[in-house]
């Protein structure tokens, strides 16, 4: 929730907020048994495939595991791109 408001004040989150959330990223790849090396492999499939039909910024996307309610979750956060020409 803390990433939220920071997103919307434009402050740095603070260094507990980051190790908090890198640990639970941790623990989430434990729990599935994938490695961060297949996450980035699904990274870079979701990239060439959406990139095709939209203009995406590619150093923003942020895939992750994630976990509620005993259900994993694969998250994606891909920043569109506005783009002057038209796509059909």
């Amino acid at each position: 929730m803390n990433n939220f408001f920071n997103r919307l004040t434009g402050r740095a989150p603070a260094s507990k907020d980051i190790a908090k959330d890198r640990l639970k990223l941790v623990l989430n790849y434990d729990r599935t048994d994938v490695s961060p090396a297949v996450i980035e492999l699904i990274k870079d499939d979701i990239i060439a495939v959406i990139s095709k039909h939209v203009d995406i910024d590619r150093a923003g996307v942020d895939i992750k595991l994630t976990q509620e309610d005993h259900e994993n979750r694969l998250v994606a956060d891909i920043p569109l791109l506005k783009s002057p020409r038209r796509r059909r």
